[in-house]
Protein backbone atom coordinates (compact mmCIF):
# COMPACT_ATOMS: atom_id res chain seq x y z
CA UNK A 1 0.00 0.00 0.00
CA UNK A 2 1.39 3.31 -0.90
CA UNK A 3 0.16 6.87 0.01
CA UNK A 4 -0.40 9.41 -2.76
CA UNK A 5 1.79 12.20 -2.12
CA UNK A 6 -0.39 14.93 -1.09
CA UNK A 7 2.48 18.05 -2.18
CA UNK A 8 1.70 19.05 -5.67
CA UNK A 9 4.96 18.47 -8.16
CA UNK A 10 5.35 21.89 -8.91
CA UNK A 11 6.37 22.76 -5.30
CA UNK A 12 9.00 19.67 -4.84
CA UNK A 13 12.70 19.91 -5.38
CA UNK A 14 14.43 19.07 -7.55
CA UNK A 15 14.12 15.08 -8.84
CA UNK A 16 10.98 14.86 -6.28
CA UNK A 17 9.13 13.09 -9.30
CA UNK A 18 10.74 9.91 -9.22
CA UNK A 19 10.58 7.28 -12.24
CA UNK A 20 8.81 3.92 -11.13
CA UNK A 21 11.14 0.69 -11.29
CA UNK A 22 10.29 -0.29 -14.95
CA UNK A 23 11.17 3.17 -16.41
CA UNK A 24 14.80 3.45 -14.62
CA UNK A 25 17.30 2.53 -17.14
CA UNK A 26 19.54 -0.01 -17.82
CA UNK A 27 23.40 -0.49 -16.63
CA UNK A 28 24.77 -2.74 -18.91
CA UNK A 29 22.78 -6.14 -17.93
CA UNK A 30 21.88 -4.90 -14.49
CA UNK A 31 18.06 -3.58 -14.98
CA UNK A 32 16.59 -0.66 -12.77
CA UNK A 33 19.38 0.93 -12.07
CA UNK A 34 18.95 4.14 -10.13
CA UNK A 35 22.08 6.08 -10.39
CA UNK A 36 20.70 7.97 -12.58
CA UNK A 37 18.42 9.66 -10.08
CA UNK A 38 20.48 12.08 -7.98
CA UNK A 39 23.45 13.14 -10.31
CA UNK A 40 26.59 11.08 -11.76
CA UNK A 41 28.16 12.67 -7.93
CA UNK A 42 25.81 11.77 -5.52
CA UNK A 43 26.87 10.16 -3.18
CA UNK A 44 23.71 9.43 -0.63
CA UNK A 45 21.45 6.98 -2.79
CA UNK A 46 17.81 6.77 -1.57
CA UNK A 47 18.89 8.47 1.70
CA UNK A 48 18.40 11.71 -0.10
CA UNK A 49 14.48 11.43 0.59
CA UNK A 50 15.11 11.99 3.58
CA UNK A 51 14.69 15.96 3.22
CA UNK A 52 14.05 18.61 6.13
CA UNK A 53 10.28 18.38 5.30
CA UNK A 54 10.27 14.76 5.42
CA UNK A 55 11.75 14.82 8.81
CA UNK A 56 9.76 17.62 10.27
CA UNK A 57 6.68 15.69 8.99
CA UNK A 58 7.76 12.44 11.01
CA UNK A 59 8.32 14.22 13.98
CA UNK A 60 5.52 16.23 13.94
CA UNK A 61 3.27 13.15 13.88
CA UNK A 62 5.19 10.69 15.09
CA UNK A 63 6.43 12.17 18.56
CA UNK A 64 3.84 11.95 21.05
CA UNK A 65 4.74 10.33 24.17
CA UNK A 66 8.78 10.46 24.69
CA UNK A 67 9.36 6.66 24.76
CA UNK A 68 12.49 5.55 23.13
CA UNK A 69 13.31 1.83 21.96
CA UNK A 70 16.95 1.38 21.28
CA UNK A 71 17.13 -1.23 18.18
CA UNK A 72 21.32 -1.76 18.54
CA UNK A 73 22.09 -5.46 20.01
CA UNK A 74 24.68 -5.10 21.94
CA UNK A 75 28.46 -4.56 20.18
CA UNK A 76 29.29 -7.94 21.75
CA UNK A 77 27.02 -9.90 20.06
CA UNK A 78 27.27 -12.15 18.42
CA UNK A 79 30.44 -13.63 19.75
CA UNK A 80 31.09 -15.76 17.02
CA UNK A 81 30.36 -13.76 13.87
CA UNK A 82 28.90 -15.28 10.56
CA UNK A 83 29.93 -15.28 7.15
CA UNK A 84 33.28 -15.59 8.85
CA UNK A 85 34.14 -12.33 9.94
CA UNK A 86 36.19 -11.33 13.13
CA UNK A 87 34.66 -11.52 16.62
CA UNK A 88 34.61 -8.40 18.69
CA UNK A 89 37.10 -7.62 20.87
CA UNK A 90 36.22 -5.18 23.99
CA UNK A 91 39.53 -4.77 25.78
CA UNK A 92 38.45 -2.70 29.66
CA UNK A 93 41.37 -1.80 31.08
CA UNK A 94 43.37 0.51 33.90
CA UNK A 95 45.65 3.27 32.68
CA UNK A 96 49.11 2.77 33.51
CA UNK A 97 49.93 4.01 36.83
CA UNK A 98 46.14 5.10 37.78
CA UNK A 99 44.13 3.30 40.47
CA UNK A 100 40.65 5.01 39.09
CA UNK A 101 40.79 5.31 35.76
CA UNK A 102 39.90 2.72 32.89
CA UNK A 103 40.30 3.34 29.65
CA UNK A 104 38.22 0.81 26.91
CA UNK A 105 39.36 -0.43 23.48
CA UNK A 106 37.20 -1.50 20.61
CA UNK A 107 38.29 -4.05 17.85
CA UNK A 108 35.34 -4.92 15.63
CA UNK A 109 34.46 -5.44 12.05
CA UNK A 110 31.55 -2.73 11.10
CA UNK A 111 29.67 -5.56 9.94
CA UNK A 112 29.82 -8.22 12.14
CA UNK A 113 26.18 -6.66 14.33
CA UNK A 114 24.06 -4.52 14.15
CA UNK A 115 24.80 -2.48 10.83
CA UNK A 116 24.62 -0.28 8.01
CA UNK A 117 25.33 -1.37 4.91
CA UNK A 118 27.30 1.46 2.85
CA UNK A 119 27.28 2.42 -0.63
CA UNK A 120 30.94 0.91 -1.09
CA UNK A 121 30.65 -2.30 0.98
CA UNK A 122 29.33 -4.75 -1.91
CA UNK A 123 29.38 -3.24 -5.66
CA UNK A 124 28.43 -4.97 -9.14
CA UNK A 125 31.38 -7.73 -9.11
CA UNK A 126 30.90 -8.65 -12.66
CA UNK A 127 31.87 -4.62 -13.76
CA UNK A 128 33.76 -3.80 -10.91
CA UNK A 129 32.06 -0.70 -9.95
CA UNK A 130 30.24 0.24 -7.01
CA UNK A 131 27.32 2.60 -6.81
CA UNK A 132 27.56 5.59 -9.45
CA UNK A 133 30.00 4.20 -11.32
CA UNK A 134 32.75 4.21 -8.83
CA UNK A 135 35.62 1.60 -10.07
CA UNK A 136 36.28 -0.70 -7.30
CA UNK A 137 40.33 -0.50 -7.55
CA UNK A 138 40.05 3.33 -7.43
CA UNK A 139 39.00 3.02 -3.50
CA UNK A 140 42.16 3.19 -1.13
CA UNK A 141 42.75 -0.01 1.27
CA UNK A 142 44.11 -0.62 4.49
CA UNK A 143 45.18 1.62 6.91
CA UNK A 144 44.88 5.53 5.96
CA UNK A 145 46.52 7.98 8.47
CA UNK A 146 44.81 11.00 8.09
CA UNK A 147 46.55 13.99 10.18
CA UNK A 148 45.36 17.26 8.34
CA UNK A 149 41.79 17.17 7.73
CA UNK A 150 42.13 19.54 5.37
CA UNK A 151 44.05 17.27 2.91
CA UNK A 152 42.31 14.27 2.27
CA UNK A 153 42.07 12.63 -1.04
CA UNK A 154 38.70 12.48 -2.26
CA UNK A 155 38.82 9.29 -3.73
CA UNK A 156 38.92 8.35 -0.08
CA UNK A 157 35.84 9.61 0.67
CA UNK A 158 33.94 8.91 -2.27
CA UNK A 159 30.98 7.09 -0.97
CA UNK A 160 31.72 6.70 2.38
CA UNK A 161 29.45 6.08 5.38
CA UNK A 162 30.41 9.33 6.52
CA UNK A 163 28.10 10.78 3.82
CA UNK A 164 25.01 9.19 5.67
CA UNK A 165 26.80 10.09 9.20
CA UNK A 166 26.66 13.58 8.33
CA UNK A 167 22.97 13.48 6.77
CA UNK A 168 21.93 11.11 9.35
CA UNK A 169 18.90 8.56 8.57
CA UNK A 170 15.96 9.89 10.43
CA UNK A 171 12.50 9.95 9.51
CA UNK A 172 9.21 8.17 9.78
CA UNK A 173 10.25 4.27 10.49
CA UNK A 174 7.39 1.52 9.73
CA UNK A 175 7.80 -2.45 11.78
CA UNK A 176 6.69 -4.95 9.64
CA UNK A 177 6.57 -7.35 12.17
CA UNK A 178 6.21 -10.91 10.31
CA UNK A 179 7.35 -13.11 13.23
CA UNK A 180 3.69 -11.33 15.24
CA UNK A 181 1.66 -11.59 12.00
CA UNK A 182 2.80 -15.34 11.56
CA UNK A 183 2.04 -16.18 15.59
CA UNK A 184 -0.89 -13.67 16.69
CA UNK A 185 -3.27 -16.58 16.60
CA UNK A 186 -0.68 -18.97 18.50
CA UNK A 187 0.60 -20.46 16.04
CA UNK A 188 4.25 -21.48 15.11
CA UNK A 189 6.47 -19.28 12.58
CA UNK A 190 5.91 -21.66 9.63
CA UNK A 191 9.52 -21.22 8.46
CA UNK A 192 13.10 -20.90 10.52
CA UNK A 193 14.81 -17.97 10.66
CA UNK A 194 18.26 -19.95 10.18
CA UNK A 195 17.16 -21.76 7.31
CA UNK A 196 16.62 -20.61 3.02
CA UNK A 197 13.12 -19.15 3.04
CA UNK A 198 12.02 -16.12 0.91
CA UNK A 199 9.79 -13.43 1.86
CA UNK A 200 7.74 -12.31 -0.74
CA UNK A 201 6.14 -9.27 -1.21
CA UNK A 202 2.58 -10.69 -1.11
CA UNK A 203 3.93 -11.37 2.79
CA UNK A 204 5.14 -7.97 3.61
CA UNK A 205 1.88 -6.26 2.08
CA UNK A 206 -0.50 -8.84 4.09
CA UNK A 207 1.25 -8.15 7.11
CA UNK A 208 1.06 -4.14 6.04
CA UNK A 209 -2.62 -4.25 5.57
CA UNK A 210 -2.59 -6.41 9.04
CA UNK A 211 -0.91 -3.65 10.83
CA UNK A 212 -2.99 -1.13 9.59
CA UNK A 213 0.24 0.23 7.80
CA UNK A 214 0.34 2.75 4.94
CA UNK A 215 3.38 3.76 2.74
CA UNK A 216 4.66 7.09 2.53
CA UNK A 217 7.64 7.93 0.57
CA UNK A 218 10.59 8.37 2.58
CA UNK A 219 9.88 5.64 4.96
CA UNK A 220 12.58 3.58 6.55
CA UNK A 221 11.33 0.12 6.46
CA UNK A 222 12.10 -2.42 8.86
CA UNK A 223 11.50 -6.23 8.92
CA UNK A 224 11.49 -8.35 11.88
CA UNK A 225 11.83 -12.22 10.43
CA UNK A 226 12.88 -13.84 13.67
CA UNK A 227 16.41 -14.39 13.35
CA UNK A 228 17.25 -12.77 17.33
CA UNK A 229 14.51 -14.20 18.68
CA UNK A 230 15.54 -17.59 17.98
CA UNK A 231 19.18 -16.57 18.82
CA UNK A 232 17.98 -15.65 22.54
CA UNK A 233 15.93 -18.66 22.55
CA UNK A 234 18.97 -20.99 21.04
CA UNK A 235 21.69 -22.83 23.35
CA UNK A 236 25.46 -21.45 23.15
CA UNK A 237 26.59 -24.34 21.44
CA UNK A 238 23.59 -23.63 18.64
CA UNK A 239 24.56 -20.05 18.60
CA UNK A 240 28.06 -20.82 18.24
CA UNK A 241 28.01 -22.76 14.80
CA UNK A 242 26.06 -19.87 13.29
CA UNK A 243 29.95 -18.63 12.47
CA UNK A 244 30.32 -21.90 10.13
CA UNK A 245 27.33 -21.65 8.72
CA UNK A 246 26.76 -21.03 5.20
CA UNK A 247 24.66 -18.42 3.80
CA UNK A 248 21.69 -19.78 3.84
CA UNK A 249 18.75 -17.78 6.07
CA UNK A 250 15.60 -16.37 5.95
CA UNK A 251 15.07 -12.64 3.97
CA UNK A 252 13.32 -11.42 1.26
CA UNK A 253 13.32 -12.82 -2.02
CA UNK A 254 15.49 -11.76 -4.89
CA UNK A 255 13.34 -10.80 -7.49
CA UNK A 256 12.50 -8.43 -9.60
CA UNK A 257 8.79 -8.47 -8.08
CA UNK A 258 10.47 -7.15 -4.62
CA UNK A 259 12.67 -4.66 -5.98
CA UNK A 260 9.77 -2.72 -7.97
CA UNK A 261 8.19 -3.02 -4.45
CA UNK A 262 11.08 -1.76 -2.61
CA UNK A 263 11.55 0.88 -5.29
CA UNK A 264 8.01 2.04 -6.09
CA UNK A 265 7.39 2.80 -2.23
CA UNK A 266 10.53 4.79 -2.27
CA UNK A 267 11.66 3.88 1.25
CA UNK A 268 14.52 5.84 1.99
CA UNK A 269 16.49 2.68 3.89
CA UNK A 270 15.44 -1.43 4.57
CA UNK A 271 16.79 -3.18 7.62
CA UNK A 272 16.03 -6.44 9.06
CA UNK A 273 16.99 -8.84 12.37
CA UNK A 274 18.70 -11.09 9.79
CA UNK A 275 22.20 -11.45 8.82
CA UNK A 276 21.45 -10.43 5.58
CA UNK A 277 18.56 -8.87 4.39
CA UNK A 278 17.87 -10.75 1.37
CA UNK A 279 17.59 -14.52 1.28
CA UNK A 280 20.87 -16.71 -0.59
CA UNK A 281 24.00 -15.01 -1.73
CA UNK A 282 24.29 -11.16 -2.19
CA UNK A 283 22.14 -9.53 -4.10
CA UNK A 284 22.30 -6.81 -7.07
CA UNK A 285 20.10 -4.31 -4.67
CA UNK A 286 20.82 -0.48 -4.25
CA UNK A 287 22.77 -0.56 -0.80
CA UNK A 288 20.80 1.58 1.42
CA UNK A 289 20.85 -1.55 3.95
CA UNK A 290 20.69 -2.85 7.44
CA UNK A 291 21.05 -6.26 9.17
CA UNK A 292 21.27 -7.13 12.50
CA UNK A 293 18.59 -4.59 13.90
CA UNK A 294 17.25 -5.72 17.62
CA UNK A 295 14.34 -5.15 17.05
CA UNK A 296 12.86 -7.63 19.72
CA UNK A 297 11.54 -4.64 21.88
CA UNK A 298 10.20 -2.54 19.25
CA UNK A 299 7.84 -5.15 18.02
CA UNK A 300 6.25 -5.26 21.84
CA UNK A 301 5.59 -1.84 21.79
CA UNK A 302 4.34 -1.56 18.67
CA UNK A 303 1.84 -4.25 19.57
CA UNK A 304 1.40 -2.20 22.80
CA UNK A 305 0.29 0.16 21.31
CA UNK A 306 -0.75 -0.45 17.97
CA UNK A 307 1.31 1.69 16.13
CA UNK A 308 3.61 0.30 13.88
CA UNK A 309 4.86 3.62 12.91
CA UNK A 310 7.37 5.82 14.54
CA UNK A 311 10.32 8.77 14.66
CA UNK A 312 13.36 6.74 13.51
CA UNK A 313 16.81 8.37 14.42
CA UNK A 314 19.93 6.75 13.17
CA UNK A 315 23.63 8.25 12.91
CA UNK A 316 26.11 6.24 11.91
CA UNK A 317 29.90 6.44 12.82
CA UNK A 318 31.36 9.36 11.22
CA UNK A 319 34.23 6.93 8.99
CA UNK A 320 35.71 8.46 6.56
CA UNK A 321 36.01 6.15 3.28
CA UNK A 322 33.65 3.58 5.77
CA UNK A 323 32.00 0.78 4.06
CA UNK A 324 29.71 0.45 6.85
CA UNK A 325 29.03 1.59 10.38
CA UNK A 326 26.76 0.16 13.28
CA UNK A 327 23.50 2.64 13.46
CA UNK A 328 23.50 4.13 16.93
CA UNK A 329 19.68 3.57 16.21
CA UNK A 330 16.41 4.34 17.86
CA UNK A 331 12.43 3.96 17.46
CA UNK A 332 10.59 7.17 19.23
CA UNK A 333 6.79 7.25 20.36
Amino acid sequence: MKEQNDVKPDNLPKHAVLPNFDDLPHFKNFKGCAWSVWGEDDQLGTVNLLTEEVVKRAAQEELRTGKAVSLNWPINFPAKPVFSRKAPEVNMFMRKGELTFRDDELHINTQSGTQWDGLRHFGLVEHGVFYNNTPISSLPMGRVPLPNPHEIDPILMKNGIQNWAKHGICGRGVLLDLVGYYTKSGDALPYDPWSSHPITVTELEACAKHQGVTFRRGDILLIRVGFIQKFYASTPEETEQLSQKPETFAGIEQSDDMKRFLWNNHFAAVASDQPSLEVGSFWRLLRRISEFFDLEKLSQTCAETGRYTFFFSSWPLNIIGGCASPPNAAAYF
